[in-house]
Parts: C-alpha cells; sequence; structure tokens
C-alpha cells in the first residue's frame, strides 16, 4: 500500500465511489504522492522513444521546420512540447534544426509540465533557451504556434462505461474492506454517449481532458497558423479495457499502488481529430510510428550515425525498436494537426 492508497480509500469511505477520472488524477498529479509530481519515472517504468534514440527527436523536429517554412517562416512563434520529460526530445529537435535558416531566431521555448523535478532535468538539457514553463496549454502565448507531444495524451484521465441495454453504466474505483475495487454504477443515459454504435455489454472510454487540450492547439493552429505532431499509443478507434498501470517496469494491478504506478490508457485518435476539425484545424494521420519514421529518413539517419558513432550497435538496435511493427512501429501512431489552408507536415502525407 501507499500513502495515497491510504487517502483514497478514506474518501471513498466517506463520500462513496470515485470515477476512474478521479482517481488517475490522484495517482498521478496528487500535489505531495502523485507518480508525475514526486518522481522522475523515466527508465524505472518505461522507456520513451526519445530516450532509446536521438534520431527521434531529431527528425520530429525537422517535421515541424519543414512545416514552419512552409507556413512561410513566421516570427515569433511559440514552439512548445506537452509532457517534456527530461528535455531530451525538444534538445534533439534543436540541435537537428539548428541550420534551418531563421528558425531558432523565431522560436520562443514554451514547455508545457506539471512536475518540479522534471522541469528541472528539463532545465538542464535545455541550458541556454530558457524555456517558460507553464501547467496548460491555455497559458502558450497568441502565436503560431508549432507544437510536440509524445506519450502525453495516453496518461490522461478517462472514464469508461458499460453498455446495458439502453443505458450506461460507469465503471467507478470503490472499496471492498481494505481493498481497492472496480464497480460498476446503475444504467443510465450519459450524455454525449448516445449509443456509440456499441453493443450490449460493450465498453467504452471518453477522455473530457483530451478532447479540451486538442480542442485548445487546434483553435490556436486554426487561428494562429501553425502545426502540432501528436505521437502516443492508440488508434482510430479505441474500444474495449485499455486501462493500465506499470510499476517497476512490469504490469500491475491498477488499483494495487496509487501514485506508485504508471497509469495509461491507449488514445483514441478518431475522436482527437473530430475535435481538432471540430475547431477548424485540419488533421493528417494517424500514421504508424515506424511509417512516419521511414518517412522522415531514419533509414539514411542509422546508416550516418552507425558510421560515427562510439557504439554503432546500440544505433542498430534503436532502429527496429522504433520502426518494428513487433515494437513500437505499429502499436504508436502520430497525427498531425495544421492550419486548413497548409499541407501535412512532412512524414505525414500518403
Amino acid at each position: 500500500m501507499t500513502p495515497l492508497f491510504d487517502q483514497i480509500l478514506r474518501q471513498i469511505r466517506s463520500t462513496g465511489p470515485i470515477t476512474i477520472a478521479d482517481y488517475m488524477t490522484l495517482a498521478l498529479t496528487h500535489p505531495d504522492h502523485g507518480y508525475y509530481t514526486t518522481r522522475d519515472p523515466l527508465g524505472a517504468d518505461f522507456t520513451t522513444a526519445p530516450e532509446i534514440s536521438q534520431m527521434f527527436g531529431e527528425l520530429l523536429g525537422l517535421s515541424l521546420a519543414g512545416a514552419w517554412m512552409e507556413a512561410g517562416a513566421p516570427s515569433p512563434v511559440a514552439l512548445a512540447e506537452l509532457g517534456p520529460g527530461r528535455g531530451t526530445l525538444m534538445a534533439d529537435a534543436l540541435r537537428a534544426t539548428a541550420k534551418v535558416p531563421g528558425f531558432h531566431a523565431a522560436a520562443r521555448l514554451h514547455l508545457v509540465e506539471v512536475s518540479p523535478t522534471l522541469r528541472a532535468a528539463q532545465a538542464k538539457a535545455l541550458t541556454g533557451w530558457s524555456p517558460t514553463w507553464s501547467h496548460h496549454v491555455t497559458d502558450l502565448p497568441d502565436a503560431p504556434l508549432f507544437l510536440i507531444a509524445n506519450e502525453v495524451f495516453d496518461a490522461l484521465p478517462i472514464r469508461q462505461f458499460l453498455r446495458d441495454g439502453a443505458g450506461w453504466r460507469e465503471r467507478v474505483v470503490g472499496a471492498n474492506g481494505d481493498a481497492l475495487v472496480f464497480g460498476l454504477t446503475d444504467a443510465a443515459p450519459i450524455a454525449g454517449l448516445g449509443d456509440a454504435g456499441a453493443q450490449d455489454g460493450a465498453l467504452v472510454q471518453t477522455c473530457a481532458a483530451a478532447k479540451a487540450i486538442m480542442g485548445e492547439i487546434a483553435r490556436r493552429i486554426a487561428t494562429h497558423g501553425g502545426a502540432a505532431l501528436i505521437i502516443d499509443y492508440g488508434d482510430a478507434k479505441v474500444t474495449g479495457d485499455t486501462f493500465q498501470a506499470i510499476q517497476n517496469g512490469q504490469k500491475a494491478d491498477p488499483l494495487s499502488a496509487p501514485g506508485a504506478a504508471d497509469l495509461t490508457a491507449h488514445v483514441d485518435f478518431g475522436a482527437l481529430s473530430r475535435v481538432a476539425k471540430a475547431e477548424g484545424a485540419a488533421v493528417h494521420g494517424p500514421v504508424a510510428q515506424g511509417t512516419l519514421l521511414h518517412r522522415l529518413g531514419i533509414d539514411l539517419r542509422t546508416r550516418a550515425l552507425a558510421k560515427t558513432a562510439n557504439d554503432p550497435g546500440a544505433i542498430e538496435t534503436a532502429y527496429p525498436r522504433l520502426t518494428d511493427p513487433a515494437q513500437m512501429g505499429h502499436l504508436f501512431k502520430g497525427i498531425a494537426v495544421t492550419h486548413p489552408e497548409r499541407p501535412a507536415p512532412p512524414g505525414f502525407a500518403p
């Protein structure tokens, strides 16, 4: 058990079951006991693509710079990253784009990050850039926005609903003795779900936070111009139970150790795309990560790095981890959001 487990258990005993979204919010971002607010989880429980190889951040950075050039090289622009981890992706992107004429001079670096621990790591990785940190995308300036978000939307709090005849039963977190357990509410109509095309017994998820963030990004891009590259694991449509926990690098019971385990769910790219289009932006993809990286030239970059690297084997090992369909190449996907009058950024066009 964890201190947060005891706190959540007391809360449920006092006021009743809570939604999975409320549970995830407490477990991940509680100011004193949250998983992301109290530690650097990278390497301990998971490894993201930027930490596997510099090639990932380099190629995405060049794609974003290509979108900036195609937009007419506006200046100044907000160059932003959501959930920047240790700052590795952005550092690699900035190094790769150093010779893009005017790009660095135009860029004002903004990082959306809630973790004090990770903010310190980002400051170290991005020495000389003087980033502006904020807690939410709404804090970004009103300017052309060129944004990257890698493995951010999967950690946003979801709700789950089970189809039951004409209504829906929400999956919630309750208590059974000294244990946290899943339960279901009584069946009722749920605004916004309709029938969701779901058969009786089907489980669907919603993510209000993801829709709000995507709506804000898309509105800014439709209004001021720019592009956003969103990379995460998920699909064009998500069905079934994808809520999971990773602790000490292994799958775990998501209710056993709140605050000590990473909680995630697959990203519904179809839902995100609909929100972005409703705000007047264009959406390109989803594109499988392996396909995206191949289009951006990872084969050439791998060969070039292997010739000069101190450890060529590490470069050659990273390549299949990022691109192979059996590893990250198919499960992870990307979409690009642009102004409706702009084409897809490099890598996102068929």
